[in-house]
């Protein structure tokens, strides 16, 4: 395990980097649901957040936030609670206060509303955020992640998800998952970001970031308090309550974005998504691509991105 006097273990030097291009992001702290949240920030125009996955913090976004600056958005990043920059809390991980987490840094901002961007856990977030606060979400894109009913549903019912996601049921063991994703200096985070990605692998900068801010003290344990509590949830009232919550339909237009060779959420368990949303609903498959197409393709996914962004009829 990293010494926590390394330079590897403090937050600020670890998680405040630049993006490609040379363009300066505004790194700034905001306060929302009881909570300080790191952001970055970069252009101008109508707030697109993006929400990233495990075992990310905000820069899995950094080709995003360029190229959404460059179309004319103010893109902003967050580290979500308990990870990067953000406040390591003792509570708090369930995805309905990770979901007021989302909100609160959109009024935090003095914006109305946003467009939801959420990759893997952001993404199930992102679901959440939008049925939970329906008001504050002017569109919704989630890549690599189900509805959350429908997250839950292959888990209990398709053994193969089951299978695939075996990383969140070792998660459920008392701290010998935080053991495993800090010793060697995050060695294991690098080698699961390599096996669930296509072969377009991230280079060795991104996995060398990703890495050291798992390292950062108390990094490991918050990073998977979220899926403790969706496994535990499913037999618990809270996840019952959680779930039937989630029955309220999207109501916003949604891109849902998924990667042909994602070996952690299978095709089969995120299509069908679709049913959860009475508002125009786009479905897109990148072939070839994995768990982290916004890194394995950023030119890619960032044209669909925007391109649905500045779509005014997206239900074409």
């Amino acid at each position: 395990m990293t010494d926590p006097a390394t330079p590897w273990a403090q937050p600020a030097s670890v998680v405040r980097l630049d993006v490609p291009g040379g363009e300066e992001v505004i790194h700034r702290d905001v306060a929302a649901n009881g909570a300080r949240f790191h952001i970055a920030e970069l252009g101008e125009g109508p707030l697109v957040l993006l929400l990233h996955g495990f075992p990310q913090f905000w820069w899995t976004w950094r080709h995003q936030l360029v190229a959404l600056a460059d179309a004319g958005f103010r893109a902003v990043a967050m580290d979500l609670r308990g990870v990067g920059g953000s406040d390591r809390t003792p509570r708090g991980y369930d995805p309905a206060n990770l979901a007021l987490d989302v909100t609160g840094v959109i009024r935090s901002l003095g914006e109305p509303d946003a467009a939801l961007v959420g990759h893997d856990l952001g993404g199930y977030l992102a679901w959440t955020a939008a049925t939970m606060r329906p008001k504050l979400v002017r569109r919704l894109a989630v890549t690599s992640m189900p509805h959350p009913r429908r997250w839950r549903a292959a888990m209990l019912r398709d053994p193969r998800q089951s299978a695939a996601s075996a990383h969140i049921w070792g998660f459920q063991r008392p701290f010998v998952p935080e053991r495993r994703l800090t010793a060697d200096e995050g060695a294991l985070v690098g080698r699961l970001i390599r096996e669930w990605s296509g072969p377009r692998l991230p280079d060795e900068e991104a996995l060398e970031a990703y890495r050291k801010a798992m390292c950062i003290p108390s990094t490991a344990h918050c990073a998977v308090e979220p899926y403790r509590w969706l496994v535990r949830s499913l037999a618990r009232p809270d996840g019952f309550q959680f779930n039937r919550r989630m029955k309220r339909p999207v109501r916003v237009p949604t891109l849902h974005l998924h990667g042909s060779l994602d070996p952690v959420l299978r095709t089969r368990s995120a299509a069908g998504s679709g049913e959860y949303v009475e508002a125009p609903y786009r479905w897109r498959l990148f072939d070839g691509l994995g768990h982290f197409p916004h890194e394995e393709d950023p030119g890619a996914f960032s044209t669909e991105l925007i391109n649905w962004l500045r779509d005014p009829e997206p239900d074409r």
